[in-house]
Protein backbone atom coordinates (compact mmCIF):
# COMPACT_ATOMS: atom_id res chain seq x y z
CA UNK A 1 0.00 0.00 0.00
CA UNK A 2 1.34 3.32 -1.15
CA UNK A 3 1.02 6.43 1.26
CA UNK A 4 -0.52 9.76 0.21
CA UNK A 5 2.97 11.77 -0.99
CA UNK A 6 3.26 8.55 -3.49
CA UNK A 7 -0.54 8.76 -4.99
CA UNK A 8 -0.13 12.55 -5.74
CA UNK A 9 2.80 12.58 -7.07
CA UNK A 10 1.28 9.77 -9.43
CA UNK A 11 -1.30 11.91 -10.06
CA UNK A 12 0.94 14.77 -11.04
CA UNK A 13 2.75 12.41 -13.47
CA UNK A 14 -0.85 11.14 -15.20
CA UNK A 15 -1.95 14.52 -15.41
CA UNK A 16 0.50 15.55 -16.96
CA UNK A 17 0.59 12.64 -19.29
CA UNK A 18 -3.13 13.38 -20.02
CA UNK A 19 -2.57 16.97 -20.95
CA UNK A 20 0.01 16.28 -23.21
CA UNK A 21 -1.05 13.07 -25.09
CA UNK A 22 -4.76 13.21 -24.72
CA UNK A 23 -6.02 16.86 -24.38
CA UNK A 24 -4.90 17.51 -28.19
CA UNK A 25 -6.55 14.24 -29.57
CA UNK A 26 -9.74 14.56 -27.55
CA UNK A 27 -11.85 16.40 -30.14
CA UNK A 28 -11.03 14.11 -33.02
CA UNK A 29 -11.44 10.84 -30.92
CA UNK A 30 -14.96 12.08 -30.40
CA UNK A 31 -15.73 13.40 -34.38
CA UNK A 32 -14.01 10.34 -35.89
CA UNK A 33 -14.81 7.60 -33.34
CA UNK A 34 -10.93 7.03 -33.44
CA UNK A 35 -9.11 5.15 -30.80
CA UNK A 36 -5.43 6.36 -30.48
CA UNK A 37 -3.76 2.55 -29.93
CA UNK A 38 -0.25 4.84 -30.55
CA UNK A 39 -1.17 6.59 -27.31
CA UNK A 40 -2.61 3.38 -25.76
CA UNK A 41 0.66 2.09 -25.86
CA UNK A 42 2.49 4.92 -24.96
CA UNK A 43 0.06 4.11 -20.91
CA UNK A 44 1.53 1.14 -21.79
CA UNK A 45 5.11 2.27 -21.75
CA UNK A 46 4.71 5.10 -18.91
CA UNK A 47 3.16 2.50 -16.48
CA UNK A 48 -0.17 3.12 -16.25
CA UNK A 49 -2.21 -0.30 -17.58
CA UNK A 50 -1.48 -2.27 -14.69
CA UNK A 51 -0.53 -0.78 -11.87
CA UNK A 52 -2.62 -3.05 -9.61
CA UNK A 53 -0.19 -5.37 -11.45
CA UNK A 54 2.97 -6.85 -8.90
CA UNK A 55 6.13 -6.02 -10.73
CA UNK A 56 6.95 -9.27 -11.52
CA UNK A 57 4.12 -9.13 -14.18
CA UNK A 58 5.21 -5.59 -15.70
CA UNK A 59 2.90 -4.09 -13.01
CA UNK A 60 3.70 -1.36 -10.48
CA UNK A 61 2.26 -3.01 -7.37
CA UNK A 62 -0.10 -0.20 -6.55
CA UNK A 63 -3.75 -0.50 -5.09
CA UNK A 64 -6.94 0.39 -6.61
CA UNK A 65 -6.72 3.95 -5.92
CA UNK A 66 -4.05 4.49 -8.52
CA UNK A 67 -6.49 3.22 -11.41
CA UNK A 68 -9.06 5.51 -9.58
CA UNK A 69 -6.75 8.60 -10.05
CA UNK A 70 -6.11 7.27 -14.00
CA UNK A 71 -9.75 7.09 -14.99
CA UNK A 72 -10.56 10.67 -13.34
CA UNK A 73 -7.44 12.39 -15.19
CA UNK A 74 -7.89 10.66 -18.39
CA UNK A 75 -11.77 11.44 -17.89
CA UNK A 76 -11.32 14.86 -17.48
CA UNK A 77 -9.75 15.29 -21.10
CA UNK A 78 -11.41 12.01 -22.94
CA UNK A 79 -13.58 10.13 -20.79
CA UNK A 80 -13.94 7.49 -23.75
CA UNK A 81 -10.17 6.56 -23.16
CA UNK A 82 -10.74 6.33 -19.55
CA UNK A 83 -13.28 3.87 -20.99
CA UNK A 84 -11.33 1.80 -22.70
CA UNK A 85 -8.56 1.99 -20.04
CA UNK A 86 -11.09 1.14 -17.34
CA UNK A 87 -11.87 -2.27 -19.49
CA UNK A 88 -8.37 -3.42 -20.43
CA UNK A 89 -6.94 -2.86 -16.96
CA UNK A 90 -9.56 -3.44 -14.56
CA UNK A 91 -12.42 -5.30 -16.12
CA UNK A 92 -9.37 -7.58 -18.42
CA UNK A 93 -6.35 -7.47 -16.80
CA UNK A 94 -7.03 -7.15 -12.83
CA UNK A 95 -9.45 -9.63 -12.74
CA UNK A 96 -7.07 -11.84 -14.94
CA UNK A 97 -4.71 -11.60 -12.66
CA UNK A 98 -6.44 -11.69 -9.40
CA UNK A 99 -8.51 -15.60 -10.65
CA UNK A 100 -5.34 -17.05 -13.03
CA UNK A 101 -3.47 -19.25 -12.60
CA UNK A 102 0.36 -19.09 -12.51
CA UNK A 103 0.39 -19.87 -15.90
CA UNK A 104 -2.15 -17.69 -17.14
CA UNK A 105 -0.33 -14.75 -15.41
CA UNK A 106 3.00 -15.73 -17.14
CA UNK A 107 1.60 -16.03 -20.43
CA UNK A 108 -0.88 -12.83 -20.91
CA UNK A 109 -0.32 -10.51 -17.86
CA UNK A 110 2.64 -8.75 -18.93
CA UNK A 111 1.49 -8.55 -22.59
CA UNK A 112 -1.50 -6.68 -21.38
CA UNK A 113 0.20 -4.67 -18.31
CA UNK A 114 2.58 -3.52 -20.84
CA UNK A 115 0.30 -2.44 -23.92
CA UNK A 116 1.52 -4.76 -26.56
CA UNK A 117 -1.80 -6.38 -26.32
CA UNK A 118 -5.23 -4.68 -25.99
CA UNK A 119 -8.05 -6.33 -23.39
CA UNK A 120 -11.43 -6.98 -23.07
CA UNK A 121 -14.05 -8.25 -20.86
CA UNK A 122 -17.35 -10.15 -22.16
CA UNK A 123 -20.25 -10.37 -20.49
CA UNK A 124 -23.43 -8.87 -21.74
CA UNK A 125 -25.41 -10.98 -24.62
CA UNK A 126 -28.38 -9.61 -27.09
CA UNK A 127 -30.80 -11.61 -24.37
CA UNK A 128 -29.06 -10.63 -21.24
CA UNK A 129 -27.99 -7.18 -20.35
CA UNK A 130 -29.10 -6.46 -17.04
CA UNK A 131 -29.94 -10.22 -16.06
CA UNK A 132 -26.34 -11.23 -16.46
CA UNK A 133 -26.49 -14.29 -15.47
CA UNK A 134 -28.77 -15.70 -17.88
CA UNK A 135 -26.57 -16.02 -20.81
CA UNK A 136 -26.52 -18.24 -23.59
CA UNK A 137 -22.74 -18.24 -24.25
CA UNK A 138 -22.04 -21.66 -23.07
CA UNK A 139 -19.42 -24.26 -22.85
CA UNK A 140 -19.57 -28.20 -23.41
CA UNK A 141 -16.49 -30.36 -22.01
CA UNK A 142 -15.53 -32.87 -25.36
CA UNK A 143 -12.87 -34.64 -24.05
CA UNK A 144 -9.87 -32.69 -23.63
CA UNK A 145 -11.38 -29.33 -24.64
CA UNK A 146 -14.07 -27.11 -23.73
CA UNK A 147 -16.19 -26.09 -27.13
CA UNK A 148 -17.27 -22.35 -26.30
CA UNK A 149 -20.35 -21.23 -28.23
CA UNK A 150 -22.13 -17.87 -28.34
CA UNK A 151 -21.57 -14.62 -28.90
CA UNK A 152 -21.86 -11.41 -26.54
CA UNK A 153 -22.72 -7.77 -27.27
CA UNK A 154 -21.45 -4.11 -26.31
CA UNK A 155 -18.51 -5.21 -25.68
CA UNK A 156 -15.78 -2.49 -24.77
CA UNK A 157 -12.83 -2.57 -26.93
CA UNK A 158 -14.25 -5.97 -28.74
CA UNK A 159 -13.82 -4.45 -32.28
CA UNK A 160 -9.37 -3.91 -31.48
CA UNK A 161 -8.91 -6.33 -28.51
CA UNK A 162 -6.53 -8.70 -28.83
CA UNK A 163 -7.69 -11.30 -25.40
CA UNK A 164 -11.10 -11.47 -23.82
CA UNK A 165 -11.90 -12.56 -20.48
CA UNK A 166 -15.23 -14.59 -21.42
CA UNK A 167 -18.12 -15.37 -19.26
CA UNK A 168 -19.62 -18.75 -20.22
CA UNK A 169 -22.76 -21.12 -18.45
CA UNK A 170 -21.13 -24.45 -18.42
CA UNK A 171 -24.35 -26.45 -17.27
CA UNK A 172 -25.79 -24.59 -13.95
CA UNK A 173 -23.16 -22.81 -13.34
CA UNK A 174 -20.22 -20.34 -14.67
CA UNK A 175 -17.10 -20.59 -16.13
CA UNK A 176 -14.42 -17.68 -17.23
CA UNK A 177 -12.42 -18.06 -20.06
CA UNK A 178 -9.71 -16.79 -22.19
CA UNK A 179 -10.55 -16.41 -25.67
CA UNK A 180 -7.48 -14.71 -27.71
CA UNK A 181 -8.62 -12.81 -31.17
CA UNK A 182 -6.29 -15.78 -33.27
CA UNK A 183 -8.29 -18.92 -31.96
CA UNK A 184 -10.19 -20.95 -34.37
CA UNK A 185 -13.95 -20.04 -34.26
CA UNK A 186 -13.65 -16.67 -33.13
CA UNK A 187 -15.19 -13.76 -35.05
CA UNK A 188 -15.91 -9.79 -34.87
CA UNK A 189 -19.17 -8.44 -35.50
CA UNK A 190 -20.03 -4.91 -36.42
CA UNK A 191 -18.65 -1.70 -34.48
CA UNK A 192 -21.52 -0.05 -33.09
CA UNK A 193 -21.95 3.95 -33.88
CA UNK A 194 -22.70 5.29 -30.52
CA UNK A 195 -24.03 8.75 -28.99
CA UNK A 196 -21.19 9.38 -26.85
CA UNK A 197 -18.21 7.57 -25.45
CA UNK A 198 -16.83 7.92 -29.37
CA UNK A 199 -13.45 6.84 -30.06
CA UNK A 200 -14.17 4.25 -26.85
CA UNK A 201 -14.38 0.75 -29.53
CA UNK A 202 -17.69 -0.71 -29.05
CA UNK A 203 -18.63 -4.02 -30.68
CA UNK A 204 -20.23 -7.61 -30.62
CA UNK A 205 -18.16 -11.12 -30.63
CA UNK A 206 -19.06 -14.64 -31.56
CA UNK A 207 -17.77 -18.05 -30.98
CA UNK A 208 -18.45 -20.60 -33.11
CA UNK A 209 -17.59 -23.84 -31.30
CA UNK A 210 -13.60 -22.89 -30.04
CA UNK A 211 -11.99 -25.49 -28.95
CA UNK A 212 -10.56 -24.04 -24.98
CA UNK A 213 -8.01 -26.69 -23.17
CA UNK A 214 -7.93 -26.75 -19.31
CA UNK A 215 -5.36 -24.10 -19.25
CA UNK A 216 -7.66 -21.02 -20.66
CA UNK A 217 -9.93 -21.63 -17.05
CA UNK A 218 -9.75 -18.20 -15.17
CA UNK A 219 -10.14 -19.83 -11.56
CA UNK A 220 -12.04 -22.82 -10.90
CA UNK A 221 -14.31 -24.82 -13.59
CA UNK A 222 -17.97 -23.94 -12.46
CA UNK A 223 -17.12 -21.14 -10.13
CA UNK A 224 -16.58 -18.15 -12.10
CA UNK A 225 -20.26 -16.29 -10.39
CA UNK A 226 -18.15 -14.68 -7.85
CA UNK A 227 -15.62 -13.87 -9.90
CA UNK A 228 -18.71 -12.09 -11.78
CA UNK A 229 -20.37 -10.74 -8.86
CA UNK A 230 -16.49 -9.05 -7.32
CA UNK A 231 -15.33 -7.83 -10.99
CA UNK A 232 -19.33 -5.63 -11.66
CA UNK A 233 -18.11 -4.38 -7.98
CA UNK A 234 -14.60 -3.20 -8.64
CA UNK A 235 -16.00 -2.12 -12.13
CA UNK A 236 -18.49 0.23 -10.67
CA UNK A 237 -16.26 1.90 -8.19
CA UNK A 238 -13.32 2.58 -10.63
CA UNK A 239 -15.39 3.41 -13.49
CA UNK A 240 -16.97 5.94 -11.22
CA UNK A 241 -14.00 8.21 -11.38
CA UNK A 242 -14.66 8.89 -14.83
CA UNK A 243 -17.91 10.65 -13.93
CA UNK A 244 -15.96 12.79 -11.14
CA UNK A 245 -13.67 13.60 -14.42
CA UNK A 246 -16.03 14.54 -16.63
CA UNK A 247 -17.44 16.62 -13.60
CA UNK A 248 -14.39 18.54 -12.87
CA UNK A 249 -14.11 19.49 -16.33
CA UNK A 250 -17.22 20.27 -16.86
CA UNK A 251 -17.72 22.51 -13.63
CA UNK A 252 -14.57 24.34 -14.52
CA UNK A 253 -15.48 25.37 -18.57
CA UNK A 254 -18.79 26.52 -16.98
CA UNK A 255 -16.90 28.52 -14.34
CA UNK A 256 -13.90 30.23 -16.67
CA UNK A 257 -17.18 30.75 -19.11
CA UNK A 258 -19.07 32.30 -16.15
CA UNK A 259 -16.56 34.74 -15.03
CA UNK A 260 -15.45 36.29 -18.83
CA UNK A 261 -18.83 36.39 -20.63
CA UNK A 262 -20.06 39.30 -20.14
CA UNK A 263 -23.66 40.68 -20.43
CA UNK A 264 -25.67 43.63 -19.65
CA UNK A 265 -22.17 45.59 -18.76
CA UNK A 266 -21.00 42.69 -16.36
CA UNK A 267 -19.73 38.95 -15.96
CA UNK A 268 -22.63 36.54 -16.00
CA UNK A 269 -20.74 35.26 -13.29
CA UNK A 270 -22.34 38.00 -11.04
CA UNK A 271 -25.92 37.30 -11.84
CA UNK A 272 -27.84 35.21 -8.69
CA UNK A 273 -29.53 32.50 -11.20
CA UNK A 274 -25.72 31.71 -12.60
CA UNK A 275 -24.64 31.70 -9.19
CA UNK A 276 -27.27 29.01 -7.90
CA UNK A 277 -26.20 27.02 -11.02
CA UNK A 278 -22.69 26.93 -10.00
CA UNK A 279 -23.07 26.08 -6.38
CA UNK A 280 -24.96 23.00 -7.50
CA UNK A 281 -22.71 21.85 -9.21
CA UNK A 282 -19.95 22.52 -7.10
CA UNK A 283 -22.12 20.55 -4.36
CA UNK A 284 -22.36 17.77 -6.32
CA UNK A 285 -18.76 17.16 -7.53
CA UNK A 286 -18.08 17.27 -4.07
CA UNK A 287 -20.37 15.17 -2.64
CA UNK A 288 -20.07 12.77 -5.45
CA UNK A 289 -16.25 12.46 -4.94
CA UNK A 290 -16.32 12.19 -1.36
CA UNK A 291 -18.96 8.92 -1.79
CA UNK A 292 -16.30 7.73 -4.77
CA UNK A 293 -13.18 7.91 -2.54
CA UNK A 294 -15.48 6.03 0.49
CA UNK A 295 -16.51 3.09 -1.59
CA UNK A 296 -12.72 3.37 -3.17
CA UNK A 297 -11.69 2.58 0.57
CA UNK A 298 -14.61 -0.28 0.63
CA UNK A 299 -13.13 -1.71 -2.19
CA UNK A 300 -9.72 -2.65 -1.10
CA UNK A 301 -11.33 -4.52 2.19
CA UNK A 302 -14.15 -6.13 0.69
CA UNK A 303 -14.95 -6.81 -3.54
CA UNK A 304 -18.18 -8.34 -2.39
CA UNK A 305 -19.92 -4.71 -1.26
CA UNK A 306 -22.42 -4.62 -3.44
CA UNK A 307 -24.12 -1.25 -1.50
CA UNK A 308 -20.59 0.48 -1.47
CA UNK A 309 -20.01 0.26 -5.36
CA UNK A 310 -23.52 0.60 -6.96
CA UNK A 311 -24.09 3.38 -4.65
CA UNK A 312 -20.61 5.18 -5.48
CA UNK A 313 -21.64 5.10 -9.60
CA UNK A 314 -25.07 5.75 -9.25
CA UNK A 315 -24.36 9.19 -7.94
CA UNK A 316 -21.43 10.32 -9.56
CA UNK A 317 -22.86 9.02 -13.05
CA UNK A 318 -26.06 10.82 -12.20
CA UNK A 319 -23.98 14.26 -10.90
CA UNK A 320 -21.94 14.07 -14.18
CA UNK A 321 -25.11 14.28 -16.33
CA UNK A 322 -26.23 17.23 -14.30
CA UNK A 323 -23.23 19.02 -13.98
CA UNK A 324 -22.60 18.77 -17.69
CA UNK A 325 -26.42 19.88 -18.83
CA UNK A 326 -25.77 22.93 -16.73
CA UNK A 327 -22.80 23.60 -18.46
CA UNK A 328 -24.39 23.22 -21.52
CA UNK A 329 -27.03 26.00 -20.71
CA UNK A 330 -24.36 28.11 -19.19
CA UNK A 331 -22.45 28.88 -22.25
CA UNK A 332 -25.65 29.12 -24.19
CA UNK A 333 -25.02 28.66 -27.75
CA UNK A 334 -21.34 27.94 -27.50
CA UNK A 335 -22.57 25.00 -24.80
CA UNK A 336 -24.67 23.59 -27.62
CA UNK A 337 -21.79 23.17 -30.63
CA UNK A 338 -19.22 21.74 -30.86
CA UNK A 339 -16.68 23.63 -30.41
CA UNK A 340 -18.01 24.30 -26.79
CA UNK A 341 -16.67 21.18 -26.04
CA UNK A 342 -19.24 20.39 -22.87
CA UNK A 343 -21.46 18.98 -24.96
CA UNK A 344 -19.63 16.07 -25.70
CA UNK A 345 -19.15 15.34 -21.65
CA UNK A 346 -23.19 15.93 -21.69
CA UNK A 347 -22.89 12.94 -24.45
CA UNK A 348 -20.80 10.92 -22.50
CA UNK A 349 -22.00 11.16 -19.35
CA UNK A 350 -25.68 9.86 -20.28
CA UNK A 351 -23.60 6.42 -20.08
CA UNK A 352 -22.62 6.38 -16.56
CA UNK A 353 -26.39 5.71 -16.07
CA UNK A 354 -26.75 3.15 -18.62
CA UNK A 355 -23.54 0.58 -18.29
CA UNK A 356 -21.78 -1.37 -15.65
CA UNK A 357 -25.16 -1.53 -14.50
CA UNK A 358 -28.11 0.80 -15.10
CA UNK A 359 -29.12 3.42 -12.78
CA UNK A 360 -32.16 1.18 -11.84
CA UNK A 361 -30.07 -2.13 -11.36
CA UNK A 362 -27.93 -0.31 -8.91
CA UNK A 363 -30.87 1.65 -6.82
CA UNK A 364 -32.23 -2.32 -6.29
CA UNK A 365 -28.58 -2.97 -5.81
CA UNK A 366 -28.57 0.19 -3.02
CA UNK A 367 -31.75 -1.04 -1.06
CA UNK A 368 -31.54 -4.76 -1.03
CA UNK A 369 -28.06 -4.16 0.62
CA UNK A 370 -29.17 -1.44 3.31
CA UNK A 371 -32.29 -4.09 3.94
CA UNK A 372 -29.71 -7.01 4.52
CA UNK A 373 -27.78 -4.67 6.48
CA UNK A 374 -30.25 -3.20 9.13
CA UNK A 375 -31.56 -7.16 9.56
CA UNK A 376 -28.04 -8.13 10.54
CA UNK A 377 -26.66 -5.06 12.16
CA UNK A 378 -29.56 -3.13 13.54
CA UNK A 379 -28.52 -0.02 11.91
CA UNK A 380 -26.71 1.29 8.92
CA UNK A 381 -23.45 1.94 9.54
CA UNK A 382 -20.48 0.22 7.66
Amino acid sequence: MQDAETYNLFRESVREFAKREVAPIAGKMDREDYFPMDVFRKMGKAGFLGTTIPEEYGGSGMGYESQAIIEEELGYYSPSLALSFGAHSNLCLDNLYRNGSDAIRKSYVPKLASGEWLGSLCLTEPSSGSDALAMKTHAEKKGDYYVLSGSKTFITNAPYADLFLVYARTGENYTAFVVLASDEGFSRGKKFDKMGMRGSPTGEVFFDGIKLGEDRIIGKYGDAKNIILSGLNSERVILSFIFTGISRRALEIALDYSINRKQFGEPISNFELIQEKLAVMYTKLATSRLLCEKSLKSLEIDRMDALSAASAIYYAAECSEYISREAVQILGGIGYIREGEVERFLRDAILGQIGAGTTEIRKKLISTGLVKRYKEKGNIED
